[in-house]
């Protein structure tokens, strides 16, 4: 089942349909404009070439309640060319990551035997701690720079786009996961049906898979606007997700809030039926909040908006009262909220970002020069805005002696402020 939409000679596609259910009610309730890709880092050589850039639009489906962009990329375009997002360059992610294999290694008898299978593994972030338990695991990623670097740390990693052709594969090879874990990709996938169908053919019949994604309740709640972007094809809630997965043969049996991004659901799915406690108050949660219900997002462009004007407001008497200002996190929602915001070229200076990938590029459609972070204390701007506010804590605590020597952070979301 596939959202039907034109095509333009690009193979860009403009949404007519629902991705997920095919229903053909749509309501588009936030505009950001026209954007480029979010990850398209600039090579300083072609700064000066045309730069595609494409509408950027939320929109909500009256039948199953999915949020979605309207505009669809072709995935060779967003994650084929040399991505730049390796996940092992955040502490709190990695932490975060150790963490939940403790807990899985805990939760189920794992050995020699058994298998892992992580879609969307990127550098191996997360596999190297089962490996490190004696557990086989494999690794399934588009990027050809994340998942090379995995296999240089002895991960066993499939450069490859997931999906029902690639399952039926791997389970003809008797490669089917005892646990099948998703993170931070379930709303990146156009053929979303393909996606989750895989899961169910991958899966051992007493396997689960767990799912991490960002929670469409925390971005309305908390005007997370900025996680909006071209590569975020859906913002699932579970009242959306639990029709897609039962479609497949797939049941949820179980979600858990989590804090990381800025607000995000954990999900258990089995091909067993089985609803946690804590599964039912959440989805009870929503429909109390009217997430299902199209009156719930009518607002959230208003508040958008309201939230530019005093983030412009905020760093335009910063740059008033003589202070420089930088950018923390060359990450793709600061792409999206400093495309959006639309700043003078001279309000903020340059971006600064952990990541050697990153270093020594520039910002999409902004063209924000990208340094190494040891740019703060050398160059000592007064102001630095954190556009990797997910990570905020973090950066805050890791640049402490910019902070004691005068320096101070301004976080965008959910209230412009200086910290």
């Amino acid at each position: 089942m596939q959202a039907a939409a034109g095509r333009d000679q690009a193979g860009v596609s403009r949404l007519t349909k629902c991705r997920s259910c095919s229903g053909a009610h749509l309501t588009t309730f936030l505009d950001l404009g026209v954007q480029p890709i979010a990850n398209a880092l600039l090579d300083e050589k072609y700064l000066h070439d045309p730069e595609p850039k494409f509408p950027l639009e939320l929109a909500f489906c009256r039948d199953c309640g999915l949020v979605q962009v309207t505009q669809t990329i072709p995935p060779e375009v967003l994650f084929g060319r040399d991505y730049p997002y390796y996940s092992s360059f955040s502490p709190a992610l990695l932490a975060h990551s150790r963490d939940h294999v403790r807990s899985l290694l805990a939760q189920r008898k794992l050995g020699p035997n058994s298998l892992v299978i992580e879609v969307a593994s990127n550098d191996g972030y997360l596999l190297h701690n089962f490996l490190e338990a004696g557990v086989p695991v494999l690794g399934i990623d588009p990027a050809a720079g994340p998942a090379a670097a995995a296999r240089k740390r002895g991960i066993p990693t499939m450069q490859a786009f997931f999906g029902t052709d690639l399952a039926r594969e791997l389970a003809a090879q008797g490669k089917q996961a005892d646990i099948l874990i998703a993170n931070n990709v379930v709303a990146h996938v156009d053929a979303i049906n393909d996606f989750v169908g895989g899961f169910a053919l991958l899966l051992k019949d007493d396997g689960f898979a767990r799912l991490e994604f960002a929670y469409l309740r925390d971005l309305i709640e908390k005007c997370e606007f900025d996680t909006v972007y071209h590569e975020h094809l859906f913002y699932h809630s579970l009242i959306a997700i639990e029709p897609l997965l039962l479609r497949h043969g797939l049941h949820l049996n179980d979600a858990e809030r989590l804090s990381i991004h800025g607000g995000s659901l954990r999900i258990t799915v089995s091909k067993r039926p089985g609803e946690s406690e804590q599964l039912v108050a959440l989805k009870q949660d929503e429909t109390a909040l009217g997430m299902g219900e199209i009156s719930y997002y009518l607002s959230f462009s208003n508040r958008v908006e309201q939230l530019r004007e005093r983030l412009v407001k905020l760093l335009q008497a910063e740059r008033a009262n003589g202070a420089r200002i930088a950018a923390y996190g060359a990450a793709a929602k600061g792409a999206t909220l400093l495309n959006y915001v639309g700043l003078e070229p001279d309000v903020i200076e340059y971006v600064v970002d952990s990541n050697s990938h990153k270093v020594g590029k520039y910002m999409p459609g902004v063209k924000l020069p990208i340094r190494s972070v040891d740019t703060l204390m050398s160059d000592r701007p007064e102001r630095v805005l954190i556009l990797a506010w997910n990570f905020g804590t973090e950066i805050i605590e890791q640049n402490r002696e910019y902070v004691e020597q005068g320096g101070r952070f301004i976080l965008p979301v959910p209230v412009p402020r200086i910290v």
